[in-house]
């Protein structure tokens, strides 16, 4: 399966923030997790048990205590760990994952019109998918959707349904949150 159709067929992504979250979302009903904190010695075991409830792990590396951003972090995560993929705001280790064979999703942020055009001229092509934050912007989703062929996927400040509904409605693929009532959805 692509990771466009991944990402249509769970339009809700568990975002873990702590071993509290992860226990959670992997007894919940989701299927992909991003993992958004740890650090180099926890990330193994946390791979580990994603993996053993049969879902599909990615971890935002850029959040992990103790890695950089050079390649060997990539041949660590592809080689010592369980996961499927990574999240990075550094397009090097972007690059670099998918030379690895990992999912490779580039985080941008959006706080203006400057960030946009910088994010619409900076999108990695061979990035799997673009997660944009804050993702309650409509105009922007629809924007960055239109500018590029990648799935996209609304992250930050998604509270509630209807946050959900209209972040697809304007073009994301799926959206990734922290809050549990939507992963029950």
């Amino acid at each position: 399966m692509n990771i466009r159709e991944l990402l249509e067929e769970n339009p809700v992504i568990a975002a873990v923030k702590n071993q509290e979250q992860l226990q959670l979302a992997v007894n919940s009903e989701i299927q992909i997790v991003f993992v958004l904190f740890g650090d180099i010695v926890s990330i193994k075991e946390i791979s580990k048990l994603i993996k053993s409830k049969n879902k599909i792990g990615i971890i935002h590396i850029d959040l992990v205590e103790g890695l950089t951003n050079k390649e060997v972090v990539i041949r660590y995560i592809k080689e010592e760990t369980e996961f499927d993929g990574i999240i990075s705001t550094k397009s090097q280790i972007v690059k670099n994952a998918i030379k690895h064979n990992l999912i490779a999703v580039q985080r941008v942020f959006i706080f203006d019109t400057i960030s946009l055009n910088n994010v619409k001229s900076h999108i990695i092509s061979e990035c799997d998918a673009i997660e944009v934050l804050p993702g309650v912007i409509p105009k922007v989703l629809q924007i960055i959707a239109k500018h590029s062929n990648k799935p996209v996927v609304a992250g930050g400040l998604i509270e509630t349904k209807e946050e959900v509904i209209e972040a697809l409605k304007y073009g994301a693929t799926c959206v990734s949150t922290t809050r549990k009532e939507i992963w029950e959805m």
